[in-house]
């Protein structure tokens, strides 16, 4: 699916459906793609036939770079801020509410959004180059959507300490320490293989057993509807300030 901002691409084979999203500023989300890419989640959702999906990117840059900066600085009101952060709590509860098991294929460098998209997944893969960071700070916000999935991958602890360390890159050993990424390979080869493997054992798994253990695996995670919503509003006003318009214009300008 092609958009004016980038695209939502599907594949599908057997039971198992391959989502690759694409920005041409290195994978980075304007609002209309977080709205494609939740739309195409749930309508996988409603496909009897699919246990599995495959969320990656396209290219050999970047995994995903987080929000679109051109977009975060054209939003001049309180409303349209918190519509804009509600496209990444909607993204997150549409992998949560998901029958189906999420697998992140992790190439590149991950952040903000990124990081938490990765986070949303179920089992995560990355190569030796997905470092990680939270650079929400350093632009005046905050990472306030992401942080339950973040923290419930990585802790509290390790998240506390990426997002006070704003311009630091946690590399993706540290983020597989953390409990991020599952496994790291050392090629992009090793890493489709291992994906695909894996893709294919669940795929043969009882569906109805999936889906039970999809409930067990986001357990606790029921009142998020109303949780991101509300870290959605946090981040809406923050990034209307001159402090946030002003990074953002020096982040821009590198």
């Amino acid at each position: 699916m092609d958009l004016p901002n980038g695209s939502i691409d599907i594949a599908i084979q057997n039971q198992i459906a391959r989502i690759s999203f694409y920005h041409p500023a290195s994978n980075s989300f304007p609002s209309s793609l977080l709205e494609s890419l939740t739309r195409t989640i749930n309508d996988l959702d409603h496909r009897q036939d699919i246990t599995t999906v495959i969320l990656q990117s396209k290219g050999n840059g970047a995994f995903c770079a987080g929000a679109s900066f051109d977009e975060l600085l054209a939003i001049d009101n309180t409303e349209a801020g918190t519509r804009f952060f509600s496209g990444f709590a909607n993204v997150i509860n549409a992998i949560r509410k998901s029958k189906q098991i999420f697998i992140g294929r992790i190439h590149g460098k991950a952040v903000g959004g990124g990081v938490g998209l990765a986070a949303a997944c179920d089992y995560c893969f990355a190569d030796i180059k997905s470092a990680i960071k939270l650079s929400e700070l350093a632009i005046g916000i905050g990472p306030f959507v992401i942080e339950p999935i973040v923290s419930r991958k990585i802790g509290k602890n390790a998240f506390t300490e990426m997002s006070l360390e704003a311009h630091e890159w946690k590399s993706a050993a540290w983020a597989q320490q953390k409990g991020l990424y599952a496994k790291i390979c050392d090629t992009e080869i090793e890493l489709d293989l291992q994906i695909n493997q894996l893709a294919e054992r669940i795929s043969q798994y009882n569906p109805e057993a999936l889906s039970e253990m999809k409930n067990i695996f986001w357990e606790g995670t029921e009142n998020w509807d109303n949780l991101l919503a509300e870290r959605a509003a946090i981040s809406g006003k923050l990034v209307l300030s001159d402090f946030t318009k002003s990074a953002l214009n020096q982040f821009k300008k590198k």
